[in-house]
């Protein structure tokens, strides 16, 4: 973010400082605005600065809800808050959201906040022509908690562990029964290559904020990114329309100053003058210690991002290894009680398929389709199975909800062939043996389709 400036005594001093030196009402009163509320947002809010703690941060050697912790302090206000003015229980939980009812309230309490303070600072502070010194900063300071986000979410598709790839159990779903956000998931989880682009956007918007000569540049790329990340938030429900909305946003603020010489540029097609735009550094020597520091935080950032991303990628994303007895296996014979039980789709106690897929997890599929997940204990050793847990029947009569115990199971299995399983124990209390043949996985048209350059008959 340069200015029209001139070298005097190796310092550079604003050439048209006279001519610019009286905002106008409204912007002034706009600045005070934006200063207080994303000034604030970025503080408050979780995650923005977290970015910047770098090895700290990713090594867990902070407690594991160190990334709310402002959250946390101010939570008894903001609990207070919401059920005063909403009528409503908001509480901070782990289900990982970026939209829950308690980052609403403070997003209102944000609001609240700079509204009184842009009001009072208007009415004390009426006679100052400007605040460029004070933009500078506070500009520099949004261009970087934006940049840390770029990164942060562009290594995650870069290296794609945000999207995964649809699992086994996935395609034994039903597509009505997807969510909107699991099919935006699925969607990019299921073209690798799209989802490492998306992150590489991403991660060269970020790059280029943290460079001043490259600022501008990486804000339009922000910009542009931040705004398709928002739609499809809106679109398909994803619970981070808070933070993108706000990146959105804040990539508007960066470009703003430039608005007059991006118009001549792009649409006018003429030369600009000289950037105008407010930086906090003016001599020669800090401006070069500055760009230094924040080309710096790149590899502060990156290096433990990348490393993170990586071990999550082989650990429990799409490059871990494949667990005992991993696929997807077809019940053929289902026998209960010594009596062989019919592949009816009423039945609910019979399985129709089986799937190994996430370590310490065996889902099985009901006849009616539903897919039920059970904690897994697997001794290979001892070809022993155990299930805990899985998903409840849920019995309403006359008014009343009634909750059956979890489904568990025990077996012993043995696997003649490669595409043949027999498990042998008891489900839910009674004596069972099941047969089962594996399914191959490049049979469902989504893992089989691949590529093609010339397409005569198109299918979808």
């Amino acid at each position: 973010m340069s200015t029209a400036t001139v070298e005097r005594d190796g310092e550079l001093r604003d050439v048209e400082g006279s001519a610019r030196a009286r905002w106008n009402p409204f912007t002034r009163i706009a600045f005070r605005f934006c200063f207080l509320y994303f000034g604030l947002f970025c503080v408050l809010y979780p995650q923005l600065l977290f970015a910047f703690l770098g090895w700290f941060g990713s090594h867990r050697w902070l407690p594991d809800d160190a990334v709310v912790w402002q959250v946390r302090v101010l939570e008894p206000v903001y609990r207070w808050v919401g059920r005063t003015v909403f009528g409503v229980d908001a509480e901070l939980n782990s289900s990982g959201s970026g939209d829950l009812a308690l980052l609403w309230v403070l997003v209102f309490c944000v609001l609240v906040v700079a509204m009184i303070g842009t009001l009072l600072w208007s009415i004390l502070d009426r006679r100052r022509p400007g605040y460029r010194r004070l933009a500078g900063w506070f500009l520099l300071f949004i261009r970087l908690c934006v940049a840390g986000q770029m990164l942060t979410y562009g290594m995650a598709k870069f290296i794609p562990t945000q999207m995964a790839q649809p699992g086994l159990t996935t395609l034994l779903q039903r597509y009505g029964d997807f969510s909107p956000m699991a099919v935006l998931w699925s969607q990019v989880g299921a073209s690798p290559t799209y989802e490492i682009l998306l992150g590489t956007a991403e991660l060269v918007g970020g790059i280029l904020l943290f460079i001043p000569r490259t600022a501008i540049l990486g804000a339009m790329l922000a910009l542009v990114d931040m705004s398709l990340v928002f739609v499809m938030d809106m679109t398909f429900d994803v619970p981070v329309k808070i933070l993108s909305g706000h990146l959105m946003l804040m990539s508007l603020i960066l470009l703003a100053p430039q608005a007059r010489r991006l118009f001549d540029v792009l649409v006018l097609d003429r030369p600009s003058a000289p950037s105008n735009a407010p930086y906090p550094f003016h001599t020669r020597r800090s401006r070069t210690i500055a760009a230094l520091i924040q080309i710096a935080c790149i590899p502060w950032i990156l290096v433990p991002l990348t490393h993170s991303s990586w071990k999550n990628y082989h650990e429990a994303g799409d490059g871990r290894p494949h667990p005992p007895l991993y696929g997807i296996w077809s019940v053929t014979d289902f026998t209960r009680d010594g009596q062989l039980v019919l592949p009816l789709l009423t039945d609910e106690n019979r399985w129709q398929r089986i799937v190994f897929d996430m370590p310490g997890v065996m889902s099985y599929q009901r006849m009616d389709g539903r897919v039920v997940d059970a904690a897994l204990t697997l001794d290979t050793r001892t070809r022993h199975i155990e299930l805990a847990g899985g998903q409840r029947h849920v019995i309403e009569s006359e008014g009343q909800t009634d909750t059956a115990p979890k489904s568990s199971a025990e077996f012993t299995f043995q696997q003649p062939a490669p595409d043949r399983l027999r498990l042998d124990g008891r489900l839910d209390g009674h004596p069972v043996t099941i047969e089962l043949h594996r399914v191959e996985e490049n049979s469902f048209r989504l893992r089989s389709g691949g590529f093609h350059w010339v397409q005569d008959n198109p299918s979808f």
